[in-house]
C-alpha cells in the first residue's frame, strides 16, 4: 500500500464524520429526554402523555441503533480501502477475466451484493426487532426475502446492462467520457421516473383505484380548481410492510399518479386526506420536483467531471488503497469517499426541503382548510410515533420537514 497525503486527508474526513454524527444523535437523544414528560402545548389536546413518551422512546431507540451503523460503516468503508479489501477484490476479478469491461462490472456487483449482506443484519433488527417493538412491523420475512429477490433480479435486468455501458463510455469516448455518462445516467433517471409508477412499483405493492366516492369526488374537485392532471388516485397496501402512514406523488408528465398508503386512509377524515393532497399538490404547482431534478442533474455532472480529474491521479487509487488503476475502481472509490466530504453540506440542502414543504403548506391552506392539514399531520406525529421536540441542530442537519411546533405555528398564520 502507498498511503500518501489523501490517505490522512480520508482519515480526517472519516473521523469528523462519525464525530459530528454522533454528536447530533447525541443531541437529539437529550432533547428528546429534557422534553419526557412534557407534552408541547399545542399538542397538549390531541396527543396523549403515552403517545409523547412512545415516540421518545422510538426516537431514542433508531438513534441508538444508527450511532452503531455509523461505526460499523466506516469500519466496513476503511477495510474495504486501507485495509485492501478492494485490491483483493480488484486482483480477483482480474484473475477471473482479461477483459476490463467484465471485470469492472464483476468487480462492482460483487461489491454490490457483498454489501448487501453486511448490511443485513441490521436491516433485520431494524424491521423484526425495532419496528416490532414499538407495534410499526407488518412484513414477514416470506415478504423480506421476496422483496430481495425482486431486487436483484431488477438490478440484473436493468442495473447490470446500465453499469456495463457506463464503463464502456469511460473506456471508449475519451477524454470527456464523463459528458457522455452524464447524458445516459440523466436519460435513465428520467425514463425510471416515467416507467416506475405503472411498471416497477407494482412488482413491490398492489395499487387500487381509490373506491371511496365521496373522496375521489373531493379529490376530483381540487385537482380541477387547482389545474393539476394525473393519471389515477390509487390506493397502496401499505400495510403489507409496516403501519406507518404516507402519501405521494409518482411519476412525470402524463405518467403521473397519486398515490396514498391504506393505513393513511384508516387514520383520516375525508377532509384532511384532502388537505394532505393539496400539500403534495403544492410541490408541483411550485415546481420543486422539477427544481429537485436539476440541482440533482448538475450536482451528478459535477461530480463526473471531478471523477474525470480523480481518475488520471495516481494519489487517488494509492492513497485509498488501490495500487492499479482502473475506471472501475475510480468509479467505486469515488463512491465511497465523496460523502464523507461532501457531508458538511447537508444542512443546505435540507434548509432548501424545509422551504418547499412552507411553500407547499401555504398552497394547501389556500386551496383547503389550514385547520384539515393541522389535525392530519398532528395524526401522522402520532401514528408514525414522530417526535415533537428535535433538537435545533439535529433537526437543521438531517429533517427535510419542519419540526411539528414550527409547522404547525406556520399554518396557523397561514389562516
Amino acid at each position: 500500500m502507498q498511503f500518501n497525503l489523501f490517505t490522512l486527508l480520508f482519515l480526517i474526513a472519516a473521523f469528523s464524520y462519525v464525530l459530528t454524527m454522533i454528536w447530533l444523535n447525541s443531541r437529539q437523544a437529550k432533547s428528546v429526554q429534557d422534553s419526557f414528560t412534557e407534552i408541547p402545548e399545542e399538542f397538549a389536546e390531541k396527543i396523549t402523555l403515552s403517545q409523547h413518551q412512545k415516540a421518545a422512546n422510538y426516537t431514542r431507540a433508531k438513534l441508538k441503533i444508527n450511532n452503531l451503523e455509523i461505526l460499523f460503516s466506516i469500519v466496513v468503508l476503511l477495510g474495504w480501502t486501507l485495509g485492501g479489501g478492494l485490491e483483493w477484490l480488484d486482483e480477483f476479478w482480474r484473475s477471473v477475466t482479461a477483459d476490463t469491461l467484465y471485470t469492472g462490472v464483476g468487480f462492482i456487483i460483487s461489491l454490490m451484493l457483498i454489501g448487501t449482506v453486511i448490511d443485513l443484519p441490521f436491516s433485520l433488527y431494524r424491521t423484526f426487532v425495532l419496528e416490532e417493538k414499538f407495534g410499526f412491523n407488518k412484513t414477514t420475512l416470506s415478504t423480506l426475502i421476496g422483496d430481495m429477490a425482486k431486487g436483484f433480479m431488477l438490478m440484473m435486468a436493468i442495473g447490470l446492462p446500465l453499469l456495463y455501458v457506463i464503463l464502456y463510455l469511460m473506456d471508449e469516448m475519451g477524454r470527456y467520457w464523463w459528458f457522455y455518462v452524464w447524458l445516459v445516467l440523466t436519460g435513465f433517471s428520467l425514463l425510471m421516473l416515467w416507467l416506475y409508477p405503472a411498471f416497477i412499483a407494482p412488482i413491490f405493492n398492489k395499487f387500487k383505484p381509490l373506491d371511496n366516492p365521496v373522496l375521489k369526488a373531493k379529490i376530483d374537485h381540487l385537482l380541477k380548481r387547482t389545474g393539476f392532471k394525473s393519471d389515477g388516485v390509487f390506493v397502496m397496501d401499505g400495510s403489507k410492510r409496516s403501519s406507518h402512514g404516507n402519501a405521494y406523488f409518482t411519476g412525470i408528465g402524463k405518467n403521473k399518479r397519486i398515490v396514498f398508503f391504506d393505513t393513511l386512509l384508516k387514520g383520516m377524515e375525508e377532509q384532511e386526506v384532502e388537505a394532505i393532497l393539496a400539500h403534495e399538490l403544492g410541490h408541483f404547482h411550485h415546481k420543486h420536483v422539477r427544481k429537485q431534478m436539476i440541482i440533482s442533474f448538475l450536482t451528478t455532472l459535477l461530480g463526473l467531471a471531478l471523477l474525470g480529474y480523480l481518475i488520471t491521479q495516481p494519489w487517488f487509487f494509492h492513497g485509498l488503497g488501490i495500487s492499479e488503476m482502473s475506471n472501475y475502481s475510480a468509479l467505486v472509490l469515488f463512491s465511497l469517499s465523496v460523502p464523507l466530504f461532501s457531508f458538511f453540506i447537508t444542512p443546505i440542502s435540507s434548509a432548501f426541503s424545509r422551504k418547499y414543504e412552507f411553500e407547499a403548506d401555504t398552497f394547501a391552506a389556500k386551496h383547503t382548510n389550514a385547520n384539515d392539514l393541522i389535525s392530519s399531520l398532528v395524526k401522522l406525529y402520532r401514528d408514525n410515533a414522530s417526535t415533537l421536540t428535535p433538537d435545533r441542530l439535529y433537526s437543521a442537519f438531517h429533517d427535510s420537514h419542519p419540526n411539528a411546533s414550527i409547522r404547525i405555528n406556520h399554518l396557523r398564520r397561514s389562516k
